[in-house]
């Protein structure tokens, strides 16, 4: 997700573009994908702060090798919810947030929450009980479950127990809130790779080094 600036990407299975402020790239890179994030030429050119979140998340087991996929979606493509008493407001990137579903395609339950919230005001961002839940306080400062206040950026990580999830902004704060069922599966990673398991790494790596999921970038 870019908050300024502009960012491009290509890849080997035909997917690119440039993304601005508000917009966000969602990458699929399931059984392989050769792809690269790039300054956009107009950016190269007239220069500026580039500012941007990138976030992993894991395929589980049975989707690892789904189709590699790009999706591009722009600011004008996320619904924003405002929240009561002009605290702010939410972008729902991803999953729902009250009737609002976000336009990115997930393989497992996914709440990805853009939240602006003004300073010395409180949200009230529930999350299911036993989701794994981060708050990504991005800029500004904030508490989270009325903890000491932290100054972005940084990463609160919360328990899987219970729903309550309250943020109070110390000052005009950015904000990412990510949660997600756990998959509860082995995690295996070397490099670019996630697998269950180290032979999977290693059929990956190969996979990679034979050319099997496309040819490199020119």
């Amino acid at each position: 997700m870019v908050y300024s600036g502009e960012l491009a990407h290509r890849d080997n299975a035909g997917g690119g573009g440039t993304i601005g402020p508000g917009d966000v790239q969602w990458m699929t890179a399931g059984g392989g994908i050769i792809h690269e994030e790039f300054h956009s030429p107009g950016f190269a050119k007239s220069g500026g702060t580039l500012e941007m979140a990138q976030l992993w998340v894991n395929l589980p087991a049975a989707h690892k090798m789904t189709p590699a996929g790009y999706q591009p979606i722009t600011a004008a493509q996320i619904p924003t919810v405002s929240l009561p008493d002009d605290a702010g407001s939410v972008r729902v990137i991803a999953g729902a947030w009250g009737e609002a579903k976000g336009p990115a395609r997930t393989f497992t339950p996914i709440h990805m929450l853009d939240v602006a919230l003004a300073a010395g005001r409180t949200a009230e961002l529930p999350q299911p009980e036993g989701w794994t839940t981060l708050v990504v306080v991005a800029s500004g400062s904030a508490s989270v479950n009325g903890a000491e206040p932290v100054t972005g950026p940084a990463v609160v990580t919360l328990s899987t127990a219970g729903e309550g999830v309250t943020v109070q902004a110390e000052s005009d704060a950015k904000l990412l809130l990510l949660a997600g069922e756990p998959i509860d599966e082995p995690v295996v990673g070397y490099g670019p790779f996630v697998m269950n398991s180290q032979q999977q790494i290693v059929d990956a790596v190969n996979d990679f080094n034979s050319g099997r999921f496309g040819q490199g970038l020119n």
